[in-house]
């Protein structure tokens, strides 16, 4: 879990567009995000493991 501040932090527009960062909506982790469903790699594995995230199956090949 990150810290509250570094939370807060994010929400605030910051000076410059650059420094603009994501964090994970479920746990606030800065790194290893992934976009396209808006949470670090920590939390997508766990939610899709435990069949909460609809269309996300474990690849086989």
């Amino acid at each position: 879990m990150a810290k509250l501040c570094l939370m807060n932090k994010q929400l605030r527009v910051p000076k410059f567009k650059s420094r603009r960062y994501t964090r994970c909506k479920v746990c606030g982790r800065a790194r290893a995000f992934i976009r396209r469903f808006d949470m670090c790699r920590l939390c997508f594995r766990e939610l899709a493991l435990n069949g909460k995230l609809p269309g996300v199956t474990k690849a086989s090949w």
